[in-house]
């Protein structure tokens, strides 16, 4: 045994990265998720038919349920919820959108708005009722706030009556299956009093029990889709009759003891966005996964180069594929893109919790940098995860290997909750309104470096500013008619909030070298972060020195230093990749991650096991 001194233990670059990766509170946030989804209950089972699947994660689902303590705390941090998405997504995709859709749609909806009579919320709690929410209807999906199902309240017998009037207003894609046990869901409805439409509101509806689909309520399964199997379902409603108590009510909106419907919200459009106000958290909780699938995929993928071998510079020769630029490079750039998606997807969730719910200008500002955050974090993902793919060749498409999971679960991210074009539609045109006159250029950038981050960080600024300048005058340019104006507008505004959320991204991923001691991870993070934001300078590096911001040495000089960043970085990829900290448990059964991939790929019974001579 050696001696025990005073000596700090040394800290690793690692670890260092790995601190600033997931935050002071790694331990209490990430780090229980962690092991119990590395425990043998959640490792990737391969082979199972899509029924076998989906009655695996149900099982599942509950079995992370008693793990949990306080299922009602859970959901009132969206720090700890997002956090468990950020490991259970890369598990399994469907298990990650059960969870989502029971604890944060359903569970988070009954907490937030209280009912007008007490609920029992143990059964929903102890999971003997699974939750679900059905907002989307066939016709309705980004207009949700329009949809047809309606909820016509009866004072007589202070009842509702639930209908669905035609194929449009059917529910499109909940989990509603019999599969799963017993369900309840949260239903959007337009309330009519009277004859007077007030609104969409949440309404409790019992789906089904141990037997099947209740009566009045009538369930179809929708066709398979790609990636990992969901019992995604049509739902319609003839005539369902609810208590009073059914509907989550609050100050947007409820029936009296007397029968009358009372709203401190006049505008029936506000009253809609409170009733479904845990979009905001399930914004944050798919761009957990999308960051969580992204570190998942890339580790396996720079293991893969690394132990993949081909033939070298001579035919004698061999290297591994990682060790050519083609292949390292791609890969490299994703690396730093996940680091800033990591920071962005933190950022937003700081927000979302710390955000003012008297000040509606700072509510509305948080709620816009959640939303470009997920809009931006999902599509970057995208990009990440066909990286990953195609580095990974055809061993990537296989099943066993995860890879095609993680990138189809990302399409349903883009999807789900608020379509990612519609949501930067709404944040263009807010950033349009807020657009001022772009600031003159200061001598074309002379005497700045490439490698100055307050410099870069203008040229992305400039970036944007040009591109908001540019709707601006399309915008007034167009004809008069409102729908020529926006669409005149919009092309050039949704160029401007990508360059917004690439901005946001670098902007939070600079401010986590603020406080790091000179060392070795520092140096590494701030090459990670050039890299990254340089990125999106190279992307309108010709606007910006048509307007002064770029000279031509700085035009000439960007691709080599972005070179030079890639070549740095590619020789720590390891380091940076197991910064992720990916359980190993998780690579268990997935070829592509293991040291000698082709030991899985062996055959006892191969020709080259019997030890036959070698004709001569």
């Amino acid at each position: 045994m050696s001696a025990m001194t005073d000596v700090a233990p040394t800290v690793s670059t690692s670890e260092s990265l790995r601190s600033v990766l997931f935050g002071p509170d790694e331990r209490d946030l990430h780090e229980p998720w962690r092991k119990l989804l590395s425990t043998a209950p959640f490792r990737r089972r391969v082979g199972m038919s899509a029924q076998e699947h989906l009655r695996w994660v149900y099982e599942r689902v509950r079995l992370l349920n008693a793990a949990i303590e306080d299922p009602l705390a859970l959901v009132r941090e969206p720090a700890r919820l997002a956090g468990l998405h950020e490991w259970l997504t890369f598990v399994d995709p469907t298990l990650a959108a059960v969870t989502t859709i029971h604890y944060n749609l359903f569970l988070g909806s009954l907490q937030a708005h209280s009912s007008q009579r007490p609920l029992d919320l143990d059964p929903f709690i102890s999971m003997r009722q699974l939750g679900t929410f059905l907002l989307t209807e066939v016709g309705h999906g980004n207009d949700a706030g329009a949809l047809e199902t309606t909820a016509v309240y009866d004072r007589a017998t202070d009842t509702f009556t639930l209908r669905t009037p035609n194929a449009g207003a059917q529910k499109f894609l909940p989990n509603t299956s019999p599969i799963g046990g017993p369900k309840t869901g949260l239903v959007g409805a337009r309330l009519l009093v009277e004859g007077r439409d007030e609104g969409v509101f949440l309404f409790l509806v019992p789906l089904t029990d141990g037997r099947g689909v209740l009566p009045g309520i009538r369930v179809r399964r929708l066709p398979a889709r790609l990636g990992s199997p969901h019992d995604h379902c049509l739902t319609s409603f003839d005539r369902v009759r609810l208590p009073r108590a059914a509907m989550l009510g609050g100050v947007h909106g409820r029936i009296t003891d007397g029968g009358a419907f009372t709203s401190d919200v006049p505008e029936r459009h506000h009253r809609f966005m409170t009733s479904i106000d845990r979009i905001m958290t399930g914004r944050i909780c798919l761009s957990a996964g999308t960051v969580g699938a992204s570190r998942a995929g890339l580790t396996a993928a720079v293991r893969y180069g690394r132990n993949r071998q081909i033939t070298g510079v001579t035919e004698s020769s061999r290297l591994a594929v990682f060790a050519l630029r083609s292949h390292h490079g791609p890969l490299v750039e994703a690396i730093a893109t996940v680091y800033a998606m990591n920071m962005l997807y933190r950022e937003a969730t700081r927000r979302w919790s710390e955000r003012d719910r008297t000040d509606q200008a700072a509510l509305g500002q948080a709620a816009r940098f959640v939303s470009v955050a997920k809009a931006w974090i999902t599509w970057q993902g995208r990009s990440v995860g066909a990286q990953v793919r195609e580095r990974c060749g055809a061993q990537g498409l296989l099943v066993n290997n995860g890879i095609v999971e993680q990138l189809m679960a990302v399409e349903g991210a883009i999807t789900a909750e608020g379509d990612n074009q519609a949501i930067m539609v709404q944040a263009a045109t807010e950033l349009l309104l807020l657009h001022r006159t772009l600031p003159a250029p200061a001598g074309s950038g002379q005497g700045r470096a490439l490698n100055d981050p307050g410099f870069v960080d203008e040229l992305l600024a400039a970036a944007e500013g040009i591109w908001l300048e540019r709707a601006r005058l399309a915008r007034r340019a167009a004809p008069a008619e409102a729908l020529a104006r926006r669409n005149h507008a919009m092309g050039p505004a949704l160029r401007a909030v990508d360059v917004h959320g690439h901005r946001q991204a670098a902007r939070v991923l600079a401010g986590a070298l603020t406080g790091m001691p000179a060392c070795t991870a520092r140096e590494l993070l701030g090459d990670v972060h050039l890299l990254f934001a340089l990125r999106g300078v190279a992307a309108h590096s010709g606007d910006l020195l048509r307007h002064g911001f770029l000279n031509a040495e700085h035009v000439d000089a960007l691709p080599l230093v972005m070179e030079r960043l890639v070549a740095c970085l590619a020789g720590h990829a390891e380091v940076l990749v197991d910064a992720f900290a990916v359980p190993e448990a998780y690579f268990e059964g997935m070829p592509i991650a293991s040291g000698d991939y082709l030991a899985a790929y062996d055959d006892p019974g191969g020709p080259w096991h019997r030890g036959d001579p070698v004709a001569g």
